[in-house]
């Protein structure tokens, strides 16, 4: 009796453009969680972890790093043509990244500071997230990501669902495990409010105030946060700095950093 063809097991890429790695690192971070998904799927390009390549299509395609080079630019276009879903892993995926804040200056001015030969660099005057130039079907934020948010996006869009991640902000996740507020009860200034859930609100259960490293909220109130800030006595500057890290291109944190830059002048 002839045997059935064997369906194709998923294909599962990993992508890399101008980043750190940490988001790659967050998955290989799985291991026996990662084992199990390699059971299940092709693991078709990661060059963090296989030197082997498997050309497309693929039926997921995760995303680390910002665009920040004219090749950037044409490569992604080629992983979103062979990708079904692209999934984008981290703040140089969704936001741009901390490179992003060559976006408030002025790039050729940085490469002649830093290089000793700048004529050599190529690069594109501003960093800007995966979505600015394809469609993405999920941004996954973080900086890095937390690794089981990562493995339910993964799981979620190769079973054909839809990923369930929060979308509140961090002070909920300090409600949910018992720290009091810092703003409220030590003056401690803290970006929970507008920030995405997804740490576990670590640094406030360390009486430290979060700095942001999810990028905002889904509905952030920054300009009404920081004038709260403004009033229990940070300076200009102190409040464009704290905008100003590893989401500072995303649009509600570097409009309002732009105001309070503007207002120094």
């Amino acid at each position: 009796m002839p045997q059935r063809p064997r369906k194709r097991k998923p294909r599962l890429a990993v992508w890399k453009f101008a980043s750190c790695d940490g988001c790659q690192l967050s998955l290989l971070d799985c291991e026996d969680e990662l084992l199990a998904i390699s059971e299940q799927v092709q693991i078709a390009n990661f060059a963090e972890a296989s030197s082997a390549r498997m050309k497309g299509p693929y039926d997921l395609s995760l995303v680390e790093g910002s665009i920040t080079t004219a090749h950037d630019a044409q490569r992604i276009q080629e992983v979103r043509r062979a990708s079904r879903y692209l999934v984008t892993i981290g703040a140089c995926a969704t936001a741009g990244g901390v490179q992003a804040l060559r976006n408030f200056g002025n790039t050729k001015e940085f490469a002649s500071i830093v290089y000793a030969t700048p004529e050599y660099i190529s690069t594109l005057d501003r960093s800007t997230p995966v979505a600015a130039h394809v469609r993405v079907d999920f941004e996954l934020r973080g900086c890095p990501i937390n690794k089981a948010q990562l493995l339910e996006v993964a799981s979620a869009f190769l079973d054909g669902r839809l990923p369930a991640i929060p979308a509140h902000p961090v002070c909920v996740e300090c409600k949910l495990r018992g720290t009091i507020c810092l703003m409220v009860a030590r003056g401690v200034p803290c970006l929970g409010p507008i920030t995405h859930a997804g740490c576990g609100a670590i640094c406030p259960a360390y009486a430290r105030g979060c700095y942001g490293c999810y990028g905002p909220s889904d509905s952030p109130n920054a300009a009404s946060l920081m004038r709260e800030w403004s009033r229990r006595g940070a300076t200009r500057g102190e409040i464009v700095r704290v905008l100003r890290t590893f989401n500072a291109a995303a649009e509600p944190f570097a409009a309002v950093s732009k105001v309070y830059e503007d207002d120094q002048g």
